[in-house]
């Protein structure tokens, strides 16, 4: 295939998977199987953590209204040049004062410290379609299940007396919440599959939040998680470090253009994915995307045997 039509192929792939709950790792690692994409190929490893940065950039730009609320930042007239400064000023105050910036920051210490600790398992995983299956398949059960659970509470809404759901949206979190959530999404990192939006979306709903309440956390939380990962990954490889890195004097004109088609591929089809996702899930509950896990990840576990019997 023609390495312009499969920069965009997998940019729509990781745009759509990205930040619904059927794992982006395992879809693309599917995908470069199917397109017999060398992973011993440092370019293409540095491909994809580009494209992954390219839809967790979608984030901020989606929530841009919420995430100042959040901080209290008011455009007012500020100048464009210092705008940038008076952000981080908001964002740094917010730490102490604002609830839903604290506790995406202590989630997001909850997954990183062991998250790193972890860093040489994690690798080893990462190439593993059996691991990735298991997980979806696993994860598929475990969604419908607790999402199954939370129906009736989230068709009685909020008020309704024995809910399972205490807390309707972000503002009303608690400490114990975001602590839980973070330590749930280590398991996405261990095991590729499980899916980070997944597991911290069935982590809230299991703590007493609503569909739209751990799905919004679960983007906020992704935000500096994802970011982090990626950016960190990503000195890595330029640097010349890691496993099958590449410099950037290494990469051609051509290079360039499929790394860059690929980004903005994933930036805009992660954004619709988003928008979409949010008012999906407010009237229809998450049990399709657990049914197609489910299928997947038995299609993937039937053809490994198959490949392997």
């Amino acid at each position: 295939m023609n390495d312009y039509l499969l920069s965009v192929v997998l940019g729509i792939i990781e745009g759509l998977t990205e930040f619904l709950p059927v794992s982006s790792t395992a879809h693309l690692r599917i995908a470069e199987s199917l397109f017999h994409i060398s992973l011993s190929d440092g370019y293409w490893k540095m491909y994809t953590i580009v494209i992954q940065l390219g839809a967790i950039l979608c984030l901020p730009v989606y929530f841009r209204s919420r995430i100042a609320t959040f901080i209290g930042y008011t455009r007012g007239d500020t100048p464009l040049l210092l705008a940038p400064f008076k952000v981080l000023m908001c964002l740094v105050r917010a730490i102490f004062w604002s609830r839903p910036v604290q506790f995406t920051v202590v989630a997001f210490v909850v997954t990183a410290i062991p998250a790193f600790l972890l860093t040489k398992v994690i690798g080893k995983h990462l190439e593993s379609l059996y691991i990735m299956g298991t997980a979806l398949l696993v994860g598929g059960f475990v969604m419908w299940i607790v999402d199954a659970v939370n129906a009736p509470s989230e068709a009685a809404g909020p008020g309704a007396t024995a809910s399972r759901i205490h807390t309707w949206n972000m503002e009303a979190m608690s400490l114990g919440q975001a602590i839980w959530i973070g330590a749930c999404q280590i398991l996405s990192a261990v095991f590729p599959g499980t899916s980070r939006s997944m597991s911290t979306i069935a982590a809230g709903q299991l703590a007493g939040m609503s569909r739209a309440s751990a799905l919004e956390f679960s983007f906020f939380l992704s935000i500096p998680t994802m970011v982090v990962a990626t950016c960190y990954d990503l000195l890595k490889s330029l640097r010349g470090k890691g496993v099958n890195p590449i410099g950037v004097s290494q990469i051609d004109s051509h290079g360039w253009v499929v790394l860059a088609i690929g980004f903005v591929i994933s930036f805009l089809v992660a954004y619709a994915s988003v928008a979409w996702f949010m008012a999906y899930v407010r009237k229809r509950g998450f049990a399709p995307f657990a049914i197609y896990r489910i299928i997947v990840g038995a299609l993937v576990l039937a053809f490994l045997a198959r490949a392997t019997g």
